[in-house]
């Protein structure tokens, strides 16, 4: 109970409150992932194009951070809250329009808007759990929060899985059924014992563009409900907040700053600022990952997409795993020392999904195992306690200047932004070294230079005296 109590005062219900946030921006975080493949097989995108529904998602995060972080500094972590939920269940109404509509652009404005939310709240959420008992134990309450996250995140991906992509799958089947019906299925050159969605339904294009304007309608309004009903919990949420009273965490006079002080310290402070850089090659290499595991199950494998989503549910549930392992731990070891092993770790779990072999698809049949697929998936065992760690790291003895510092971090999920879209770039530039290994596993490099950073960076941390 000594997690909770501070200055006397047992802080475990608002804890328990905000924490149950980390849930609902885990849930929106990993129904959106699959959502790239999903976008690209129904508009018939490149990679490089469908990532910028992750470009437009971390977005709204990196642009509303330092808004949000002066909000809150003005006003209080409760009104922070109720703006971040308010914008959040927005977004998700928007998906309506943007599907009746039938426009990609129209999407990503309701992506970008519902982060903005998520910005606001995850702003707020992490530096008042840290404030919501003793210092000391600052970092593993923080971790002991985020081990709920995932449990959003794989309902989130369980939604995507069966409510979405399955049902998607359905209507690509109905596509090659429309093809076969018009003997354009040879003529494509479709091989229809196992056929990739794309090609279905880009012959379909050229033989019978209405209907698949009519499959593309039915389509987005399957993306569209999941999110409907999310809007609607979320305003449940607001709700709930917005009639409960939390505690205000104050700072004594002694030690708060203002707007400009604190910026100076924040820039002198060289711990903090190589944090933000950490972060933001976590957030990238952690969006990256579950990401394209899809496209590297279907390029590799020739993987039902809903089927590729289970080794993303699967990944999610050792990140789980490994969340709650790690928070343990953390009771006997220095936080950036169990960052420097994960980090390694992750680094050689994603060199070994570059080069390592799959099982190959022979007369309708797979022969040998999936290392390549696997090693992915044992990325999210490593990556499970590094957002919060650095988090935590980055803020830890901040007073009431963890409120802008905060800002910095949530910025830094702006790596979610940018990299994926870099990855869909080599994914989409063909075959690399003569032809000798696919785009796709060639692509998982900068997941790997990522993690190469990462731990450069807790070993940098590791040997600053007081970091604990």
């Amino acid at each position: 109970m000594n997690l909770f109590i501070k200055n006397g005062k047992n802080y475990l219900f608002p804890f328990i409150l905000i924490t149950s946030l980390f849930a609902l921006w885990g849930f929106a975080n990993d129904i959106t992932n699959p959502m790239v493949a999903a976008f690209k097989n129904i508009l018939l995108m490149d990679n490089t194009k469908s990532a910028l529904v992750q470009t437009a998602f971390y977005g709204g995060y990196c642009i509303m951070a330092i808004p949000a972080a002066l909000f809150i500094r003005k006003f209080n972590y409760k009104n922070g809250i109720l703006t971040g939920l308010a914008l959040y269940a927005i977004g998700c109404f928007l998906f309506i329009p943007a599907g009746n509509a039938m426009a990609f652009w129209a999407f990503l404005i309701a992506y970008f808007v519902m982060t903005c939310g998520l910005s606001f709240l995850e702003t707020t959420s992490n530096p008042y759990i840290l404030a919501l008992g003793p210092d000391t134990n600052a970092t593993q309450r923080l971790n002991f929060a985020q081990a709920f996250n995932p449990m959003g995140s794989i309902t989130g991906m369980m939604v995507a899985s069966q409510v979405i992509l399955k049902k998607l799958e359905a209507n690509d089947q109905h596509a090659l059924n429309l093809l076969q019906e018009k003997n354009a299925a040879l003529a494509a050159g479709i091989d229809v014992t196992k056929p990739y969605a794309e090609e279905v339904r880009q012959a379909l294009l050229n033989v019978d563009s209405s209907a698949l304007t009519i499959i593309r309608e039915t389509d987005l309004n399957i993306v569209s409900g999941p999110y409907l009903v999310l809007g609607l919990v979320v305003l449940m949420f607001f709700l709930l907040f917005f009639f409960t009273r939390l505690p205000r965490i104050t700072v004594s006079k002694d030690k708060a700053y203002s707007l400009k002080q604190t910026i100076g310290i924040l820039f002198k402070n060289k711990q903090y600022l190589w944090s933000v850089v950490a972060q933001t090659f976590y957030v990238g290499v952690q969006i990256m990952i579950w990401t394209f595991i899809i496209q590297y199950a279907d390029k590799e494998l020739g993987m039902p997409k809903s089927v590729a989503q289970n080794y993303n549910i699967a990944a999610m549930a050792i990140f789980v795993t490994s969340r709650f392992i790690c928070t343990f731990l953390l009771k006997y070891f220095k936080p950036s020392s169990l960052l420097t092993v994960l980090a390694v770790g992750g680094g050689l779990f994603t060199l070994c999904a570059i080069v390592l072999p799959n099982a190959q698809y022979i007369d309708g049949m797979y022969f040998g195992a999936y290392w390549g697929l696997f090693s992915i998936v044992a990325v999210s065992a490593c990556m499970s306690l590094m957002f919060p760690t650095i988090y935590g790291i980055a803020l830890k003895g901040m007073g009431d200047e963890a409120k802008l510092a905060s800002s910095g971090l949530i910025l830094a999920i702006g790596g979610g932004s940018v990299m994926p879209w870099l990855q869909g770039v080599l994914i989409d530039n063909g075959t690399w070294f003569g032809n000798a290994i696919s785009s796709i596993r060639v692509s998982f490099l900068l997941p790997l230079i990522c993690f190469v950073i990462i731990a450069a960076y807790a070993l940098y941390v590791d040997k600053l005296k007081d970091e604990k």
